[in-house]
């Protein structure tokens, strides 16, 4: 959970929240992307405006998640936005940033789309929860979990289909692996493949096994 977390600098953390009643606010595809280009907008020092003005004036704006510069608070390690909630596998990279950047991409988000389907009121289930990687065997499962959650889900048959998700990343650019998100052990874009997707089949039956225990 979040509360009483510092989110010091070098610490990596699985970032999730759920929207209200399981609301499908991701189900348009085009709100996914307008998603994904708030949590690249709000990661650096220098947006001074909000992310609608910064749209009208960019409108081919294509962020670019798992790159990295000099002005980013994160590290984005994995990410995943799934119909009616998010994951993030995340580096920090300036201490106490976190609260705020999440707050800011919630408020920029809830903006958007209550203007864009005339409603009002709140989006997310109270607080993110913020679980932190202690290991690195934790951090490969997290990472596994994220990226094969389409599919797991049904929503893709290949979690590489599932276009708003790290994985089509990790796997088609060997850059990534090897030269930037050095925090995965496996560094060859086929294992890592191959890791992931022996999983796929298991993973289903925990979620299979889960609803029906909740049912």
């Amino acid at each position: 959970m979040n509360r009483g977390n510092i989110f010091t600098q070098g610490e990596i953390f699985h970032i999730f929240n759920k929207s209200i009643a399981k609301y499908g606010i991701f189900k348009d595809l085009n709100n996914c992307q307008r998603f994904i280009q708030a949590l690249d907008y709000y990661n650096n020092h220098n947006y001074g405006t909000n992310l609608g003005n910064y749209l009208k004036k960019n409108k081919n704006y294509f962020p670019q998640l798992l790159d990295i510069d000099k002005i980013s608070f994160l590290k984005f390690i994995s990410y995943c936005v799934m119909p009616d909630h998010y994951h993030l596998v995340i580096k920090i990279l300036k201490e106490s940033i976190l609260s705020k950047y999440i707050n800011d991409l919630a408020n920029s988000y809830t903006r958007y789309f209550n203007f864009k389907f005339d409603r009002k009121g709140p989006l997310w289930q109270n607080n993110f929860k913020a679980v932190r990687i202690e290991t690195n065997e934790q951090l490969l499962h997290v990472v596994r979990y994220v990226n094969i959650n389409p599919t797991t889900a049904g929503l893709v048959k290949k979690p590489e289909d599932w276009k708003y998700s790290s994985y089509r990343d990790l796997i088609s650019n060997p850059k990534y692996l090897k030269d930037i998100i050095t925090e995965i052990s496996i560094s060859d874009p086929k294992k890592f493949k191959k890791f992931c997707e022996n999983n796929i089949d298991y993973q289903k039956k925990l979620r299979a096994i889960k609803k029906l225990l909740l049912e």
